[in-house]
């Protein structure tokens, strides 16, 4: 079965055919770094994580590049409210994003353009669309230019809004634009603004409009067509609108497959820093759920299924999550690690049904229910083949539980070693009161240890411990 993806574009479900046979190339809207992020950003990072390793598991070779936006108005706003360089505050938040990732094992891009290191690139394809009568410079040569809305007869067909119901541009002040919708290319200077946030230009000192940035970082690392464009759901209008009218006013092919997640939401709202309802992965770590954990909740759910976040429904995926990571290490404990092979053809229809994660993961729990029967009986080649089918599967989805990237402990800070110490520790403490036959003080240990979360398992090669429920 071909991999089949749902396109805006074209408002279906497609059959995913590379430009060229094995080689694929992803251009996906990141942050604009100007705070820390949330949960709601981490879904993104997640989702397209799982799309390029299923793409990489088909046998694809995959182009991945993720964007970061370290200029806009927000993070210039808060370089004049801080008193600090706007490029610290950006440099500040990428670190954090990075950890982030890393700690929900999420691949690196192949590239990570900056918007502040491709100014040149910005400034070409501006000149082209003037060239090609697409943009003009403000009359009031304040280094102000304008993409014409009015020149591109097809703005408006992402998003399916018709260009007549469409407000004012929001993304510059109104300086002689010829028409409100008319969007900003280049942005000149303004008095208001720290003035190391800007560059030269043919137009004037001035900075880049925000979508600029990314028609002409796709251009410069994926060519004038690649694959796939990707982003959340709120991107599509107006920011993937006006991507696409200017990109394809200057000529180029641009995108082939638009692939948009939707939103996490905190109660009716999507999670926004400017709406103060964020929740980010050091809050949820310090409450006790790991960052694999996380990942499992993130990408449990359709990726175009909006997810309401709840405690009790990210504690419920954990319990989940531990219930798939009991059978792998107890499972690994008895035929060895096992060597992931090739999925199950059932979690391949899945993951081809536009990257059905959901339907995926009932494979995996049902793989699973096989492998705890196989245990109970003893039987060492279904209890393999379960193992093998289970990881590869889960590597596919990046939460293998024997995956390295996991040893690094709790949102990049390494405590597992330390954890493993203490416990060891205990479990010794409770073999020495059960060599005594002081069963009060056995029991004891273990009472202690699982309403810190530690749940031991008695098994013929020792005691085995994972972290369980808090009691």
């Amino acid at each position: 079965m071909t991999l089949r993806l749902y396109d805006t574009a074209t408002r279906s479900v497609r059959d995913f055919v590379p430009m060229t046979p094995g080689l694929v190339g992803i251009y996906l809207c990141g942050l604009t770094v100007q705070s820390s992020p949330h949960i709601g950003h981490l879904r993104s990072a997640v989702n397209y994580d799982v799309l390029r390793r299923w793409l990489l598991h088909t046998g694809h070779e995959v182009t991945f590049v993720r964007n970061v936006t370290d200029v806009d108005d927000k993070i210039l706003q808060k370089s004049l409210d801080q008193k600090r360089p706007f490029w610290a505050i950006a440099f500040e938040n990428r670190l954090l994003l990075d950890r982030d990732y890393r700690s929900l094992n999420v691949l690196p891009p192949t590239y990570e353009p900056l918007a502040t290191a491709h100014i040149t690139e910005m400034h070409e394809l501006i000149q082209t669309l003037i060239s090609r009568g697409h943009a003009y410079a403000a009359d009031c040569l304040n280094g102000d230019v304008y993409f014409d809305v009015s020149s591109y007869s097809s703005y408006g067909a992402l998003s399916g809004q018709k260009p007549s119901d469409m407000r004012s541009a929001g993304d510059a002040p109104e300086r002689d634009k010829r028409d409100a919708r008319d969007f900003a290319l280049w942005k000149g200077v303004k008095a208001d603004e720290p003035s190391d946030a800007y560059w030269s230009s043919p137009w004037g000192r001035g900075r880049p409009g925000w979508h600029i940035e990314c028609s002409a970082m796709a251009r410069r690392y994926l060519g004038d067509e690649f694959d796939i464009h990707g982003g959340g759901l709120d991107l599509t209008f107006p920011h993937h609108e006006n991507e696409i009218a200017q990109s394809k006013a200057a000529g180029l092919g641009f995108a082939r497959y638009w692939v948009h997640h939707a939103l996490l939401n905190l109660g009716e709202s999507k999670m926004s820093k400017s709406l103060g309802n964020v929740i980010d992965l050091d809050s949820l770590v310090e409450s006790g759920i790991r960052p694999v954990e996380v990942r499992y909740y993130l990408a449990s759910p359709h990726y175009r299924s909006r997810i309401d976040y709840s405690d009790e429904a990210l504690r419920e995926a954990a319990v989940a999550y531990r219930r798939i990571e009991g059978f792998v290490q107890r499972a690994a404990e008895i035929v060895g690690l096992g060597r992931p092979k090739a999925v199950p053809p059932a979690f391949a229809d899945a993951m081809n049904d536009d990257l059905n994660t959901s339907a995926a993961l009932a494979i995996v729990h049902d793989t699973i229910r096989e492998g705890n029967t196989a245990l109970t009986a003893g039987d060492e080649a279904a209890i393999r083949g379960a193992l093998t089918a289970v990881r590869a599967m889960l590597g596919v989805l990046g939460i293998d539980p024997l995956d390295a990237s996991w040893d690094a402990g709790t949102n990049g800070n390494d405590l597992k070693p330390v954890v493993d110490s203490l416990v060891a520790l205990a479990l010794e403490q409770r073999a020495q009161a059960r060599a005594r036959k002081d069963w009060a003080a056995a029991d004891s240990v273990r009472d202690q240890l699982k309403n810190a979360g530690i749940q031991v398992e008695d098994t013929p090669t020792g005691p085995r411990w994972t972290v369980g429920e808090q009691h």
